[in-house]
């Protein structure tokens, strides 16, 4: 049977761990060549043999314009396009309003924001023609959370940076689209909430389960395939239903 998106080229952003591994294992077992970046070298290269299928990993901090270069400059070497763009790096933490730092604000937004933007900008020239882009997004965009107004505020502006751009690269014939986590279950969940919580946020989840990296990497893998050919735009929550009430 042929693969999903066998010959293509696929960069996966923060894919050492979670959702972006997630991601980066299923377009690699549906025949992508992956690139993965993430900061810490020796949690790549364990995701590198996770992964398989001949990942190549790029150690960089996505909020750092010069490893961005240095990514797309190896990409262009030893692939010379990109057909999947998967921009998942991302980074929070809890900080109730009136504790609010600047070192806060500053970290989550030059990651979430400044470093997606420049991510998907410096991407461009290698792009090809119907390539698909992928942002993750999260239901925090659209629902309040307690101490995660920060965090939030960063993901509801990459669902508006997304409709801004639809337009601003209607002439490249590619499509973007939002995939937005609910509680999905890795290790950043697990450092943010005690094991013994998870079953009061389950309590609240219609499908009585939190998310797993494997979901969003399935729901990843539908929006970078040629099965999504006429859907650009669009935030797909995969997060069991909990944001409908």
């Amino acid at each position: 049977m042929t693969k999903e998106l066998a010959g293509k080229v696929a960069v996966v952003t923060g894919a050492s761990a979670g959702i972006g591994l997630g991601i980066a294992k299923a377009f690699a077992n549906q025949g992508a060549q992956v690139f993965i970046t993430g900061r810490r070298q020796s949690e790549l290269e364990r995701a590198v043999a996770e992964i398989g299928g001949g990942a190549i990993a790029i150690q960089g901090d996505a909020g750092a314009l010069t490893d961005l270069d240095r990514l797309y400059a190896t990409v262009k070497e030893k692939a010379g396009r990109i057909d999947v763009l998967a921009l998942n790096a991302g980074f929070y933490e809890f900080m109730k309003l009136g504790d609010i730092t600047e070192e806060h604000f500053d970290k989550t937004y030059n990651v979430n924001v400044k470093g997606l933007l420049f991510a998907f900008q410096k991407a461009l020239p290698l792009l090809s023609k119907g390539a698909s882009v992928i942002f993750t997004g999260s239901i925090a965009a659209s629902i309040g959370i307690p101490s995660m107004s920060v965090y939030s505020s960063t993901k509801a502006a990459v669902r508006n940076l997304t409709r801004g751009w639809l337009l601003d690269t209607k002439e490249l014939g590619i499509r973007i689209n939002v995939l937005s986590p609910g509680h999905t279950l890795t290790p950043g969940l697990e450092s943010l909430i005690p094991t013994e919580a998870h079953a009061g946020i389950v309590a609240r989840i219609p499908l009585s389960r939190l998310g797993t990296p494997t979901d969003l990497g399935k729901a990843a893998v539908f929006l970078a395939s040629d099965d999504s050919a006429y859907i650009t735009g669009i935030e797909l929550d995969v997060d069991g239903g909990v944001s409908q009430y």
